[in-house]
């Protein structure tokens, strides 16, 4: 039986961040846990193309040594609870390797 998308890339994804998948356990908790990352993930065939363009928008301003988000903002939300978008390559590429990073750090 084929593997179903979505383990696989959450298998993919806890490789990509060193991290260990937790699998289907019935219970709410996070997909891969890597020390201090509780990671939820999800996989859709096509996300909205104005995620794309708005991290697209945040690469093209960024400067050398600067780290592109995209913030996303739900009017009436306080802005706490705004969302930080980042591609998984430039997250891995500011951060490093993630096996030396010190939990709660």
């Amino acid at each position: 039986m084929a593997d179903k998308l979505w383990k696989a890339t959450e298998r993919t994804i806890a490789r990509r961040l060193n991290g260990q998948r937790t699998g289907a356990t019935g219970r709410s908790g996070a997909d891969v846990v890597n020390g201090w990352l509780s990671v939820e993930v999800k996989t859709r065939r096509q996300l909205p193309k104005w995620l794309h363009e708005a991290l697209q928008q945040a690469r093209a301003g960024a400067g050398e040594g600067q780290l592109a988000v995209a913030i996303l903002h739900q009017t009436g939300d306080r802005y706490d609870d705004a969302v930080v978008l980042i591609r998984l390559r430039d997250f891995e590429a500011w951060f490093g390797n993630l096996e030396q990073c010190p939990e709660g750090e």
